[in-house]
Parts: C-alpha cells; structure tokens; sequence
C-alpha cells in the first residue's frame, strides 16, 4: 500500500522583497518514507524551499501542508558563527524548548549515528568542517524527525564519512529531502527529485534514481527542443504564405486572416523549453608578482583523537608550486591553513607582503552585512585602478548579476557566496592561494571552469579538498600528508 501524503505545496509563490521571485505556483508533493533530492541551479530557491518547509517563511500564495503529527528537523550548511563559543552540550541544547535531563546520553546516541567522537566540553566552532557537518547533522537527528531536511550534508566530509552517512540514509525510517551536488552521493538512496527551475520558478516532479531522472530530463529537452524546432519552422511558411495571401483581394485576404490567427495560436503553444544552467566563465586568476619564497613550513599542529602533536616537515613553496594537504577529518587540515592566514602558525609562515586569497570553507573571510559588489572592491589592489564596470564584469561571469551585485552577502545562497569568493580572487590577484574545500555548495557545472583557472594560477598554492574527482584535475607538485609526517 502506498504511503500517505506527509508533504504538500499547493500553488505555492514566494517572493523577496529585494529578489525577483523564488516561486510562481510550485505544487508537488511528498510521501512518508521517501528519499527526495531537490535539484536546481545555485540561487534557484532550494534552502529557500526548506525555510518554507520548516516554517520560518511564509509563503505569499498557496499553502505548505504537513501532516497534522509529521515534525521536522533540518541539517543547515553551516554553523551559525553566533554559535561558535558554545560548547557542544549547549549547543544540542538549543534543539529543545525543554532541555531533557538525559541530554548528555541523547547527544551520545547521535554522535554515534554520524560517527562523531567529540568531547563535550569541545566548543564547536574548534571542530574540523568535516566535523561541523556530521554535528550539523546530528543536531537535526536528536530532534527525531518524521521529514529530515539535508542542505549539502556532504560539504567538508571526506570519503568514510560520505560512505557512514550514505549507510546512515539507506537504513533511516523517516522522509529525507536533500540538497546536494553529488551526484554518485545522491544516486545511492534518492527514489525521486524535485526540480526547482530558476527561469520560470515552477517545480517540476520526477520518480526514480537520480542518474535515471538527470537522463530524463536531459531526453525530454531534447524532445522539446525538436518538437519546437519543427514548429517554427511550419510558422515561418505560414507567415510567409499570409503575406502573400494579404497582398490578393476578396478571399485570398480572409484566408490570411484565418491562417493569421492559426498561426498564432501554434505560436502561443511552443512548448517553453528549460535553460539549461548556466556555466561561469573561464576566467584567469592573475598573480602578484612575488620574488621570494611564498611560505616556509617547518611544522603542523595535528591532533590524533582529541591529542594535539607537532608534526615536523621541511617545506618551501615557491611560486608556481601547487601543494596538497591531506588527512581525515579532524585532523587538523583546516585549522592549519586558518592559522597561516592568521599569522598565528607557530611553525609556518608567509611571506612579507605576500597577497593572500583565502577561500574559507565556511566563507569567513566573508563580511555578511557588505553587498556583493562592496565586498568585491575592496580587495582590488591599491595600486590597481579598477573601474565599476570592470568589476560588475567580473562580477557577471560568476553569475553575480545586476539583480544581485547590490544585495547583502548574507542575503546570498551558500553556491552564490562560493562564487562571489572566485570573483574576488580574480579581482585581488594575490602571491598566494589558500582553498579550503573550494568545491563546496558549488555546481557541479562550474567545477571543469574553477579546475583550469587553478591549473593555470601561477602563483603559490595551498589546497585541502575532499572531492578525489576534483583534486585529479588538478597538478599537485606537494603532498603535506598530516597522517604521515
């Protein structure tokens, strides 16, 4: 028997006030049980669909219906920075309006389900990305919810803790709905997706595997694309034929009316075919020319467990030197390019002078209440005259649009603050690369772009990455293995 309705959007529209709109009429709807992704271009309205889900937004027209005893529980993208002091107890406190007396064994119990092995009093902003995304995670799971909304789970975990979280989702009991851009991740649980079109802002339902429902959508574009090609190759005859019809009298005319008429409406029945997303362009990271040596590692702070250890390594990079760090979660990847943007790595140090773009896997290198294009003047180089509209240029093949440029960066999607951070690398034109997880909350189209602009980067380059697929293409000359050293 055919699980009941737990979900229903009815003619839903949605709107910001500084936005075009996010949904016009979108209706679908979700069964108990089911194992649902939510595809679409980024900024399409994905995390926006989740907000109207878990009520913090209100739709402007239809209804969001869930059913009467159906509760909800939410992974986001990232912590909140205002959570960042919090030790991890008081932290899956806030998941409850009345904290139970047996918290600390229910913490325990999710921690375990996601393969998490943290000390309570660790405050979470001290913990890896990988290690922030399985809490995220089990934030939403000691909550217990009937629908589990996922928002890029996959970000910052490296391969054992994709391949726990896949065993974790085949054996949940519950509705999950999840956005992502992996697609072998998604293809190993999803029964059925839900398309959001960030042209038209309607919703379209598919069922099946994820490979299997992307190769359908690709087939019926295809068919749509033929069927509208032999269409307007039959109006352009017959607008050809009513002008010759119109220039006879008596009722040649009335049959060009009729044709006219005819004409139209084949016109008005073209089927609107969906854009496909679009693709950032190629770009070029130009580089500050750096005569000396870019950085200088004798040592790295690791941790084994919860243990800290100094790990000695002899490392120069130079320009043009693209090196690699690697390690499993936790170890202490991140915490160590943080530290080298911040001045404070005991044992490793940049350069003076050295310009360093830093893309940070949580994007706090990101100023939130500037607007995308305030926060992208202000790393052009003060000896560089840039021109607005060279920046606005810049801006647009990130897809950061006339439409967005002006709005807060925390008003923008996590794929959007992706690429803005791409766009400011450009602009800032920098000694020194530092890319922590620069393929996070990224379409997987823009990938191949971002992969050539880093192979051809001629400056110094620090890159952590838990995507195999990614690191492949791109030419490592490095390895700082943290498991090794």
């Amino acid at each position: 028997m055919a699980e009941e309705v737990i979900l229903r959007f009815d003619e839903v529209s949605f709107e910001y006030a500084y936005k075009k709109p996010i949904l016009d009429e979108a209706s679908f709807s979700v069964r108990r049980k089911a194992k649902i992704t939510l595809m679409g271009q980024n900024g399409a309205g994905k995390s926006t669909i989740f907000n109207l889900i878990n009520g913090s937004l209100k739709p402007k027209k239809g209804t969001v219906s869930i059913t009467s005893d159906a509760t909800i529980g939410a992974a986001r993208q990232a912590l909140d920075r205002a959570d960042f002091a919090l030790t991890m107890e008081e932290y899956f406190a806030k998941a409850f309006t009345t904290v139970p007396g047996n918290l600390k064994g229910q913490i325990k119990k999710v921690l375990d389900a996601v393969n998490l092995d943290i000390p309570f009093e660790r405050k979470v902003g001290e913990m890896s990305g990988g290690q922030q995304a399985r809490l995220l995670l089990a934030f939403a799971l000691i909550q217990n919810p009937d629908i589990l909304l996922l928002d890029e789970p996959t970000n910052n975990l490296d391969q054992a803790g994709i391949d726990h979280l896949i065993t974790f989702l085949v054996m949940y009991e519950k509705t999950v709905i999840v956005i992502s851009h992996d697609a072998d991740f998604l293809n190993c649980f999803t029964d059925g997706v839900i398309y959001l079109d960030v042209f038209t802002h309607k919703i379209e339902s598919y069922n099946g595997d994820y490979f299997t429902v992307v190769d359908e959508i690709a087939k019926r574009i295809e068919r749509e694309r033929m069927e509208n090609a032999r269409a307007e190759k039959i109006i352009q005859d017959r607008k050809e034929k009513v002008n010759f019809f119109s220039n006879k009298g008596g009722k040649m005319r009335k049959l060009a009316k009729k044709m006219r008429e005819e004409t139209e409406e084949m016109e008005d029945e073209i089927v609107d075919v969906r854009r496909e997303d679009r693709t950032i362009r190629s770009f070029h990271i130009p580089e500050q020319n750096v005569t000396t040596e870019v950085v200088t590692v004798k040592s790295v702070l690791t941790y084994y467990g919860h243990l800290p250890l100094i790990k000695e390594i002899d490392l120069v990079i130079r320009k043009r030197m693209h090196v690699l760090v690697t390690g499993p979660n936790g170890i202490g990847k991140s915490t160590f390019l943080r530290s080298l943007v911040a001045g404070t790595a005991e044992g490793a140090k940049i350069a003076k002078d050295v310009r360093v773009g830093y893309y940070s896997q949580d994007f706090s290198q990101l100023d939130f209440n500037q607007t995308a294009y305030e926060s992208l003047a202000s790393v052009v180089p003060p000896d560089d005259v840039m021109i607005p509209e060279t920046v606005r240029s810049v801006a647009a093949g990130f897809l950061i649009t006339k439409d967005i440029i002006g709005n807060k960066i925390g008003d923008l999607s996590e794929g959007q603050k992706g690429l803005l951070s791409f766009a400011r690398l450009v602009l800032m034109q920098p000694g020194l690369l530092i890319l922590d997880e620069p393929t996070n909350h990224i379409n997987f189209r823009h990938i191949p772009v971002i992969a050539e602009a880093i192979n051809n980067y001629q400056g110094a380059l620090l890159l952590v990455s838990h995507m195999p697929d990614f690191v492949k293409t791109i030419r490592i000359d490095e390895t700082i293995d943290l498991t090794k050293y």
